[in-house]
């Protein structure tokens, strides 16, 4: 297996909602989302020891029995070709896995969901869907036809999902907001995320101020009633 492990979270109560985890990162993505906290991660992954598959399996193996799974992240995870063959050693360890992804590669989120390989999916959503809007939040030109596709997919309901959108002032209003939850349609299943400036991939977003929470909260409600 040739997928090198970068990072290992004995215990998030984040990563998976209402569950405690592991978590597994995995280096580089193919967007540059100027918003993004993981960018030595994607930019810089030879600067992190990589981290053997053995040691994390022994260290999930004590955990067995009190952690609910492991959340596989990045990055971007589908990048990998051998991403299975990861997931499949780790469920070996009767643990249920829940994978992060941006969408970009239906062809592989199928294929894990087909195989009973993945538990659980969050789908980081960037923008309306419009080239402009998803180009401005990814940092690069994104193929949305892969986007839907992958939003289908989980739609259809074989696996527990949740969609997730981060709200950057500057880059999403409340119209761009709404945009994304009508076009998602998915009640409950959308969550919206606050903006983190302290380590942006673009460092002009250090002095910028995110959402109050109560505003955003109030967006939630409102495009979780969009169904």
């Amino acid at each position: 297996m040739r997928i090198e492990i970068k990072g290992f979270l004995e215990l998030s109560f984040s990563d998976w909602p209402g569950k405690l985890c592991s978590v597994v990162f995995l280096p580089r993505c193919n967007f540059r989302c100027p918003y993004c906290h993981n960018h030595p991660l994607v930019l810089h992954p030879e600067r992190y020891a990589s981290i053997p598959l053995g040691e994390i399996l022994r260290r999930l193996r004590s955990f067995r029995g009190w952690i609910d799974g492991v959340c596989v992240t990045g990055g971007e995870p589908t990048l990998h070709p051998d991403l299975p063959d990861l997931i499949q050693r780790i469920k070996r360890q009767d643990l249920r896995v829940k994978l992060d992804t941006n969408g970009t590669n239906p062809e592989m989120l199928e294929r894990l969901i087909e195989e009973g390989l993945i538990d659980a999916v969050s789908m980081d959503v960037k923008a309306p869907r419009d080239g402009f809007h998803y180009r401005r939040a990814a940092g690069t030109r994104v193929e949305l036809d892969s986007i839907l596709k992958s939003i289908q997919i989980l739609k259809e309901g074989n696996v527990e999902y949740q969609f997730r959108v981060t709200v950057v002032p500057g880059l999403h209003g409340k119209e761009e907001v709404r945009a994304i939850g009508l076009a998602l349609k998915a009640g409950q299943r959308v969550v919206l995320q606050n903006f983190n400036p302290e380590n942006p991939l673009d460092e002009s977003l250090k002095t910028v101020t995110p959402f109050e929470t109560g505003l955003l909260r109030s967006l939630e409600r409102e495009i979780q009633a969009m169904t």
